[in-house]
């Protein structure tokens, strides 16, 4: 499902990057004043200008993990209530990648410990974003928690 925006303001976009049965992430720095601090999260933040919730996205993945994606390559878009601040409007989009796209990945400096993890260890993790999982819940089409079971829990480091 891409749900299309209508130019709605909308305050940032979260993406999952899919690659078979994982899905990429990084542990956010565990430092005071920043939201989610030491907590396993996927790229995506704050919009900038007059971005649209794909170029929002892809901007971060861009930043935070070096990928140059193109904007034809999102499987699905919806909007939800804004995670940071409160109140909002913000994005979930997800992506196809490829072995390709991983090879290519060149991280940033914001966060830690970039892997693939597997989809359902994403989603059973304690230290996973609530919020995060629940939109990854939905958009695989999955009750929570009782049929995340079937997932390998499994992670591949990126960075060996």
């Amino acid at each position: 499902m891409i749900e299309g925006w209508d130019g709605t303001d909308f305050s940032g976009a979260k993406l999952a990057c899919l690659l078979d049965n994982q899905i990429l992430v990084y542990r956010r720095d565990d430092k005071p004043g920043i939201p989610w601090p030491g907590l396993i999260d996927l790229p995506g933040g704050g919009r900038e200008g007059d971005e649209s919730p794909a170029q929002c996205a892809l901007r971060e993945l861009q930043e935070e993990f070096g990928l140059i994606i193109a904007e034809r390559r999102i499987i699905w878009a919806r909007s939800h209530p804004s995670m940071h601040p409160p109140g909002g409007v913000g994005w979930f989009l997800a992506v196809r990648i490829t072995p390709a796209d991983v090879a290519a990945i060149k991280f940033g400096d914001e966060g830690r410990d970039p892997q693939l993890l597997e989809i359902g260890a994403f989603l059973s993790a304690p230290d996973s974003i609530t919020s995060l999982q629940q939109r990854l819940q939905l958009m695989l089409g999955i009750a929570p928690a009782d049929r995340v079971s079937g997932y390998h829990t499994g992670k591949t480091s990126l960075f060996p």
